[in-house]
């Protein structure tokens, strides 16, 4: 089962099996690193699956987070925040980090 965002939208998609992941309404930054490149910061995705939260030390500082996966293909795209461990980071908790090398962009981006 896989959730569809309108055609209307512009949307960021898996780039290995193409099920919709974001809409660009629910991006907050570009400008984060990810484990093996860029990285984006969503509100909110669909279509993806969570993994078991365990602390992990990034370049931002501690943090618990539960790697993300897509649901239908099932690679690894990035992480959830649930918890940031200093006050600067906590606008981070319950937000998605979906690396670059793992989406495309699909629907009236010209």
């Amino acid at each position: 089962f896989r959730s569809y965002l309108p055609r209307s939208h512009r949307t960021y998609s898996c780039v290995h099996c193409r099920a919709h992941l974001a809409r660009h309404e629910e991006l907050i930054s570009k400008s984060f690193q990810g484990s093996h490149g860029r990285a984006y910061l969503f509100n909110s995705v669909v279509n993806v699956g969570c993994g078991p939260a365990e602390q992990r030390l990034l370049l931002t500082g501690l943090h618990s987070v539960a790697d993300i996966f897509c649901q239908s293909c099932k690679t690894t795209l990035g992480w959830k925040y649930e918890q940031a461990f200093e006050s600067s980071q906590k606008y981070k908790e319950g937000k998605f980090i979906i690396e670059m090398s793992h989406m495309v962009k699909e629907n009236g981006w010209d």
